[in-house]
């Protein structure tokens, strides 16, 4: 999800929509371009759509970041991005795409499970405040543009189950804004505290094991019962990574997780 400056979403490609605007769109297997869609794809994968695919395919979060996974570090960012590493074919097709369609599409990422609405987030400088902005955007080769099937925002987020995954991508984009400014000093975005914050974002797995067997504990004092909730609940792990990254990263207080 994208940060976007009031200024520039005049800017940008595609038609804006609010809550009430409506856009139609319908694909199946009987459009031309159907699965068209999944090739050559710079796909990136927030924290949640690993979780979601990790838990999906059987793998560990290690596995999947190995077998699945591109991390880049853009210019004038210092926190990595995720993309979803496509198939060694001539076409590049995504990895999860077969014959039928995607073979994991209970489970597919945000930006798959949106498509052909892009969203990012328009950010207010002077109210410090983070909006879900939405363009209706399809490819041009893109036929389920030309379906009957109308929409508003809220009932196509309803239709494709993006619920969960717009809250979690949302608060993980006001964490991944803050790192526009560095933070990492003279150990640079490659160092042990930069691996430790992308640890608590996108390798659940590892980081349930750091809370529990390390030091952690000796270190932060979290309550039992939020203790419980996070040796079995991914969701719940993952949202407390992201509020002990602006602990650990940014000196943030948090009502959860406070420093002996």
């Amino acid at each position: 999800m994208k940060p976007i400056e009031i200024e520039d979403i005049d800017k940008l490609p595609g038609i804006r929509i609010r809550e009430n605007d409506t856009f139609c769109f319908r694909c199946h297997p009987e459009v031309e371009c159907f699965n068209q869609c999944c090739r050559n794809l710079n796909l990136f994968l927030y924290p949640y759509d690993v979780l979601r695919l990790k838990q999906s395919l059987g793998l560990s979060s290690d596995e999947f970041l190995d077998r699945h996974v591109d991390i880049v570090m853009r210019p004038a960012n210092f926190f990595p991005d995720v993309l979803l590493r496509m198939a060694e074919n001539t076409e590049k097709t995504c990895p999860f795409l077969i014959e039928s369609g995607c073979s994991v599409y209970p489970d597919r990422p945000d930006t798959c499970r949106t498509f052909p609405v892009e969203q990012g987030m328009l950010y207010d400088a002077d109210r410090k405040k983070d909006t879900p902005v939405h363009f209706f955007r399809p490819p041009d080769f893109c036929q389920g543009q030309y379906e009957k099937k109308e929409w508003t925002l809220p009932a196509w987020i309803r239709d494709q189950e993006a619920e969960r995954h717009h809250q979690l991508t949302i608060r993980w984009a006001g964490l991944k804004r803050l790192f526009q400014n560095d933070p990492w000093g003279f150990e640079g975005p490659q160092g042990p505290k930069a691996k430790m914050a992308f640890m608590a974002t996108y390798n659940i797995d590892r980081y349930r094991d750091f809370v529990f067997q390390s030091s952690f504990l000796k270190r932060y004092k979290v309550k039992s019962e939020i203790l419980k909730k996070l040796k079995t609940d991914d969701v719940q792990l993952l949202k407390f990574g992201f509020e002990w990254v602006n602990v650990f990263i940014w000196g943030m207080r948090s009502k959860d997780i406070r420093p002996r």
